[in-house]
């Protein structure tokens, strides 16, 4: 039988424009980000203060005194704070539903969004329009080469996102639809643990960005530390440049490894991804465990797994990740003693012995298979693939 040819849906990427902008300009854009933060403000202290999260009564009761207040500000861009406002109200809304804690959303810097009302872009021309408090800005724009290949094939813009970078700069990040790639389906299943010791660690054997990531992380920890034990204004300015340092390191570091690991994965396949809703409150783990934990921003890197994996037409599916690292990926027997250190899984009762992170990652693939032995009670909704992976050998520490 000939394999499944198929295309996907279409799917949006963000693309990056750096604007060319004289200091007459710059001060233009920053005064509509002043005025539309203070709009965005102004609606969520409203919204908080009364609890209003519908967006037609937040609207009846804030435009106009917008409208006065501020009246140079373009009436779409009063219209998309307060849609701004509203998103954020609803997100704290269902925070403190689930008996989390959450305040009053606020914005020191917010950025602008824009939407095919107050803004056109003109990629042949390389050129966008702004609605701004001084009326349309036209600026020329830089496309990096990278984004250059989604100008090619897009076929609409969606929204754009107007933002000033620490060092002053403005760039404009749009929102585009593009076609997904044309694939023939392939019934490999993977999957891909998340963890302490390694960024991630592939079912089918491949470990990424291991001990010298994560001690160069420790490294800025203690830096970081150092610095907030200090308390002077100089350390305080210190610590505002190693922060932006520390979130370059991993946001690089997130990207390449999801790079490495799509690439490592057949076209049209599928990849199983631990659900990590709520991880930080579910997972109890030693201090230095836990530090470490929670200071990697893993939902970041199943973000970019997702757009990578969607450009080579491989399927993202999360699964349920319970005890993934205590049962046995060969016989699925589940026990807390079957994890002999952070690093080795030995199972009691087959005597199935190899890398823990490994260990997980294949049940995580066996759970999205649906193979004997691989799902919960409470198993989740995953992949329709039937394909079992192939069993593997035990890795080497």
């Amino acid at each position: 039988m000939e394999p499944l040819c198929y295309y996907t849906s279409m799917a949006q990427r963000a693309i990056k424009l750096k604007l060319k902008t004289s200091p007459a300009e710059r001060a233009i854009l920053e005064r509509t980000m002043a005025q539309y933060t203070a709009c965005f403000n102004h609606v969520a202290d409203l919204g908080w203060e009364q609890h209003l999260t519908n967006g037609v009564e937040l609207h009846r009761r804030t435009y106009y005194g917008l409208r006065g207040q501020y009246p140079q500000m373009p009436a779409q861009l009063v219209i998309t704070a307060r849609a701004k406002a509203r998103e954020a109200l609803q997100a704290a809304r269902v925070r403190l539903r689930q008996g989390k804690k959450a305040s009053c959303p606020r914005a020191s810097r917010g950025t602008v969004r824009y939407d095919a009302r107050s803004y056109t872009f003109r990629p042949p021309c390389r050129e966008v329009s702004l609605a701004t408090t001084a009326g349309r800005l036209h600026l020329s724009v830089t496309v990096p080469a990278y984004f250059q290949r989604y100008l090619e094939v897009m076929v609409g813009l969606d929204s754009a996102d107007l933002v000033r970078y620490p060092d002053g700069q403005f760039w404009l990040h749009v929102v585009v639809t593009i076609p997904d790639p044309a694939v023939v389906e392939d019934p490999t299943v993977s999957a891909a643990d998340v963890g302490i010791s390694r960024v991630a660690v592939a079912s089918h054997g491949r470990f990424f960005a291991g001990k010298r990531v994560k001690e160069h992380a420790r490294k800025l920890f203690r830096q970081r530390r150092a610095l907030q034990a200090k308390g002077t204004r100089s350390a305080k300015r210190h610590l505002k440049r190693l922060r932006r340092r520390e979130n370059r390191f991993r946001r690089d570091v997130n990207h390449r490894v999801s790079k490495r690991l799509v690439e490592s994965l057949p076209p049209g396949s599928t990849l199983a991804l631990e659900d990590l809703t709520d991880i930080r409150e579910r997972v109890r783990a030693r201090r230095k465990a836990r530090r470490e934990l929670h200071n990697w921003p893993f939902a970041q890197f199943q973000q970019f797994v997702e757009y990578k994996a969607a450009g080579r037409g491989i399927r993202v599916v999360y699964v349920d990740a319970r005890y993934s690292s205590q049962g046995c990926s060969r016989c699925g027997h589940i026990a807390r003693s079957n994890r002999r250190s952070q690093s080795w899984f030995a199972c009691r009762q087959c005597g199935y012995q190899l890398n823990a992170d490994l260990n997980a990652a294949r049940n995580l693939a066996r759970r999205a298979t649906g193979a004997p032995g691989g799902l919960l009670v409470n198993q989740p909704i995953v992949s329709d693939t039937a394909a079992a992976v192939a069993p593997g050998t035990s890795h080497p520490l």
